[in-house]
């Protein structure tokens, strides 16, 4: 499959570039039997207090999230532990890449596409993951939802990389491994691709997905 027309490429960070769960990997064996749980926990609150903050008019930046909703699961674990707190917040500062997010951008780029990141993340938290993972010389754009404050799936948030970018939705893939982060873009007006890591099925909202891929090596395989 092809998708024509395509002229930029718009990437999520957290999930789709980025491991979220490779802080608490780094850390498992402080953690025992209850790093699986932390880690799927502290992921899952984020994203829970992105979307209830967006709706009570309640925002604060990714970072604060991030360290909210890492209390959360460290407390409903049992774990206690300040030292080892600080630690993975700031392992979260310098997320590990995926190995096909750099092979992705490069392969975009000597194709001559705009490459961006529109991310829940705050600026700082961007400028230092794609920093540390050497993916910030293969990106033209890296765009963060505090320039609107509010997170996605907001409509404003996908404006925001059309406004940036200077390119009509409909000329640009968006690329998320987050089912709910795909759904609305494509509601929004993007030529989606969700990335399918883990064998999942899309989720029943708005919006048409143009191509589901396994790996991000797939990107530039679609455009026309």
């Amino acid at each position: 499959m092809k998708l024509d027309g395509i002229r930029a490429c718009v990437f999520d960070a957290y999930g789709t570039l980025f491991n979220v769960h490779a802080p608490v990997g780094k850390v498992a064996a402080a953690l025992g039997d209850k790093a699986d749980a932390v880690s799927k926990m502290w992921r899952d609150k984020q994203l829970q207090y992105t979307w209830l903050r967006s709706l009570m008019g309640a925002h604060s930046d990714f970072r604060v999230v991030t360290a909210d909703a890492l209390d959360y699961a460290l407390d409903a674990n049992g774990v206690s532990d300040a030292e080892l707190r600080a630690k993975l917040l700031d392992l979260y500062m310098t997320l590990d890449a995926y190995p096909d997010a750099r092979r992705c951008l490069e392969s975009l780029k000597q194709k001559g596409l705009t490459t961006a990141i529109l991310s829940n993340g705050s600026p700082e938290m961007l400028e230092a993951a794609t920093r540390s993972a050497g993916l910030d010389t293969h990106l033209d754009h890296v765009l963060s939802v505090e320039t609107v404050g509010i997170y996605k799936p907001d409509s404003r948030v996908y404006q925001l990389a059309v406004d940036e970018i200077g390119i009509p939705a409909q000329e640009m893939m968006f690329v998320s491994m987050n089912a709910w982060d795909a759904s609305g873009a494509a509601n929004f007006g993007f030529k989606v691709a969700r990335l399918d890591r883990l064998d999942m099925p899309p989720d029943n909202l708005p919006g048409d997905i143009a191509a589901t891929i396994k790996t991000l090596d797939e990107v530039p395989q679609l455009i026309g």
